[in-house]
């Protein structure tokens, strides 16, 4: 046990200059861009879960929970809304940086997320009925308390705070996987959870729409230590909203409405994840 929590301590410390600096320029990319992201998507009209999805995949502070607010008060339509939510990352990219996953496969999987949700939106936008966009940022205030707040305390200590978030996080589900590996075996584990078509994909959506940062953090782990498959793991991120969820039914006066955004959503992410699975 001792050996274990030694090498889970030594492996997580590694992971601070990575986390930190990809922390650091993901806020400074959401200071000097964040609004005029939020501004582009509340003008694009039509073309809204194109730009939507697009700008999903860079990294911001609360991307996903300013896009329930605009959601809300019907200024963005419902496939813009699950364009963004199925392309944004929340954690997965910053914890993929620091264990320094290729940069092409990095690419592939953002690519694979904004593709998806761009056609998730076009389809839903035409099959439902866009939304009218009207005037008025009510409530705008609470919905983009997120934002506000990891930016009031500057950029340097916004991205430490998140960085040790995300280190307490990693260390802990780190702990647990490299103490489960050794009394079950790797063998085992990953026999069990990679021959479970549809399953995998099934659970990890499941796991992704918990509207916390360790969810993305443990199917990004489970993935990184080959105990689940490519399919399970999109289907997580893909799910994975961030906080948007959350701040969606606080704010969406409408429960049957957010529930349909949260069905089609996990649907989507399970259907788009079983599909990779099947064609990789």
């Amino acid at each position: 046990m001792w050996e274990i929590l030694l090498d889970t301590a030594v492996d997580t410390v590694k992971l601070i200059p990575f986390l930190f600096l990809t922390y650091l320029l993901m806020e400074y990319m959401e200071h000097k861009t964040g609004e005029k992201a939020r501004q582009m998507v509340r003008h694009a009209g039509r073309m809204g879960p194109v730009i939507g999805g697009i700008l999903g995949i860079f990294p911001q502070c609360g991307f996903s929970a300013a896009a329930s607010g605009l959601y809300a008060g019907k200024v963005i339509s419902m496939g813009t809304l699950i364009a963004i939510y199925l392309s944004t990352s929340d954690e997965m990219l910053p914890v993929m940086i620091s264990e320094k996953v290729p940069v092409l496969d990095l690419v592939r999987i953002l690519l694979l997320k904004m593709l998806i949700g761009v056609v998730a939106g076009i389809l839903i936008d035409f099959s439902l009925g866009k939304k009218k966009a009207k005037q008025g940022n009510a409530k705008l205030d609470e919905r983009e308390s997120h934002h506000e707040h990891c930016c009031k305390n500057g950029i340097f200590m916004s991205a430490l705070e998140h960085t040790l978030q995300i280190l307490v996080f990693l260390f802990l589900i780190s702990l647990i996987l490299n103490g489960v590996i050794a009394w079950i075996g790797e063998e085992q584990i990953s026999h069990f959870m990679m021959n479970r078509p549809v399953w995998g994909e099934l659970i990890a959506g499941l796991v992704g729409l918990i509207p916390n940062c360790a969810a993305s953090v443990v199917i990004t782990q489970l993935y990184l230590e080959g105990m689940i498959s490519f399919g399970a793991m999109m289907s997580g991120v893909l799910v994975g909203a961030g906080l948007g969820l959350l701040v969606l039914f606080r704010v969406n006066e409408d429960k049957k409405e957010c529930l349909k955004v949260l069905c089609l959503l996990y649907a989507i992410g399970v259907a788009a994840g079983i599909v990779i699975e099947f064609l990789t």
